[in-house]
């Protein structure tokens, strides 16, 4: 992509996230590690090569398709992470899920140390003089300099650490060593940002952990109000005072967590579609803060026709859009999805980019 092209995804991303009326709607398909080994390699990049528009250098597909899978998703290879957490998946590219919690009992407290910023990420190493030098994650903001905490930063870190069942009983018990970890938690954070902040100086601050499940919080609204809230502030504040685009992704029913979400001045929401509700979503948030809508991987895009694809996007586009901007869209391709319906929501992101132009 030439710095002409890329300079004009900047300017209509950053009017996009202003309401400042942008030239399109900005699109992003993500292919996930895995199905470059579950779907004919070559069906693929023909795909892509066909929709210029959500994939406008084709020799970065083919690098994708080339990559091996990162260390952390290798199936039958267990990974620990920084924490201490042990990840096992059963298929390569997919993340899988913790095996071993590290302070599954509290007796270990004492003598839990938690890593350092200036070294690694909640994933592994990271230089940051050469961090600063790289353009970033190849994600939809990859015109602006961007940074993302990790996925699993703060609440589900938590329940990597302690397991999910524990940390519940700790919340509802107010346990002091829980109140202990989240301050180790919340200093690792702080030291992530303050260095892609001032070492990197992105322009655009991700900060990813689900929140919901299929339907209603992981959390009570109370517990993430009492716990987790005031963490997401001043991590998000600290982002913000250095002119950081605040961008926040939470899968599943956030539903009963938005009023306190949206506490914490929050510049773009990524957020499902179904899960959540079109029709709340633009009661709820439209026109109130950028939305990054996360396209249906459950039930249309998997089992549905092209026709109810098309006319899915169209629907959350004419909702949730306007001339004015406040809306990006993402669709997630794993494996399971039928090639034609991949190829069909490429046909219909295109198609509806510039439906308000």
């Amino acid at each position: 992509m030439s710095g002409t092209d890329l300079e004009s995804k900047r300017s209509n991303l950053l009017r996009t996230v202003r309401f400042e009326r942008p030239d399109c709607i900005p699109m992003t398909f993500h292919i996930n590690a895995a199905c470059w080994h579950h779907y004919p390699r070559q069906a693929l990049l023909d795909l892509a090569a066909a929709h210029p528009l959500l994939f406008p250098d084709p020799n970065a597909v083919s690098r994708a398709a080339d990559e091996d899978p990162p260390v952390c998703a290798l199936a039958g290879v267990p990974f620990t992470d920084p924490w201490g957490c042990v990840w096992e998946t059963s298929d390569d590219g997919i993340h899988g899920v913790v095996t071993r919690h590290p302070l599954a009992r509290w007796d270990d407290f004492d003598d839990y140390t938690p890593p350092d910023p200036d070294q690694t990420t909640h994933w592994g190493p990271i230089d940051w003089r050469r961090e600063a030098k790289s353009p970033g994650p190849v994600i939809s903001q990859s015109c602006l300099r961007n940074g993302q905490i990790g996925h699993n930063h703060t609440w589900l870190k938590l329940t990597d650490i302690r397991g999910y069942e524990n940390v519940l009983v700790d919340m509802a018990e107010d346990e002091p060593r829980l109140r202990a970890l989240l301050e180790m938690l919340e200093a690792f954070n702080m030291g992530l940002v303050r260095n892609y902040v001032e070492r990197v100086g992105v322009e655009w601050m991700g900060f990813a952990e689900d929140l919901g499940m299929q339907v209603g919080p992981m959390l009570t609204p109370g517990h993430f109000r009492n716990y987790i809230k005031p963490s997401y502030q001043r991590l998000m504040r600290a982002a913000r005072d250095g002119s950081c685009i605040v961008h926040v992704h939470a899968d599943g029913d956030l539903r009963d967590l938005i009023d306190e979400m949206l506490d914490c001045d929050i510049d773009v929401l990524n957020l499902q579609d179904l899960v959540n509700g079109i029709e709340w979503i633009e009661s709820r948030l439209a026109g109130r803060i950028c939305i990054e809508l996360d396209i249906d991987r459950q039930m249309v895009t998997t089992q549905g026709t092209p026709a109810q694809i098309d006319a899915l996007v169209r629907d959350e586009v004419v909702r949730l859009g306007s001339r004015e901007g406040g809306l990006m869209m993402i669709y997630g391709l794993y494996p399971g999805v039928p090639l034609e319906n991949a190829g069909a929501l490429m046909d219909a992101m295109e198609k509806y980019a510039t439906y308000y132009n």
